[in-house]
């Protein structure tokens, strides 16, 4: 079981490893094992995480997101099989445990009277200039 914060936890049978060649550091030794980890969850389908969780998490994801909703990542870090398996986890635990967090609600504000005065001004100055460039006979 990958806990990720006190409330949630994913079952392994939930995530799905496999295994590819990896490109980067490792020598002669890349060419023939496969060290990088694929790992595969279904974002979508899981019944361990709950629904605003899920939808923070599908936003998170982006582009390793598919159209079923598996999100895919891709370890390839480090030379070892086991710690780009590692890598992998502790990864998709920080995508879960950011999106568990709410966002704070927004609070409407107002400019300041002293902004607002220092935005006109600069839009006179500016209008100012621009006229300085025209020519005498184009109004």
């Amino acid at each position: 079981m990958l806990r990720i914060t006190d409330t949630i936890a994913v079952e392994e049978a939930e995530l799905e490893e496999s295994f590819i060649l990896a490109s980067g550091p490792g020598g002669q030794n890349v060419n023939k094992v496969a060290t990088a980890v694929q790992l595969r969850f279904d974002l979508r389908g899981s019944p361990s995480l709950p629904d605003d969780v899920r939808r923070r998490a599908e936003a998170r994801a982006g582009s390793r997101l598919t159209r079923d909703g598996v999100l895919v990542i891709t370890a390839r870090r480090f030379r070892s099989r086991e710690r780009n398996r590692e890598d992998a986890r502790a990864r998709l635990a920080a995508l879960i445990a950011a999106a568990a967090i709410p966002p704070k609600p927004r609070r409407p504000t107002r400019p300041t009277t002293a902004s607002k005065i220092r935005r006109l001004d600069t839009k006179r100055k500016r209008a100012t200039i621009k006229q300085a460039r025209r020519q005498p006979g184009e109004e």
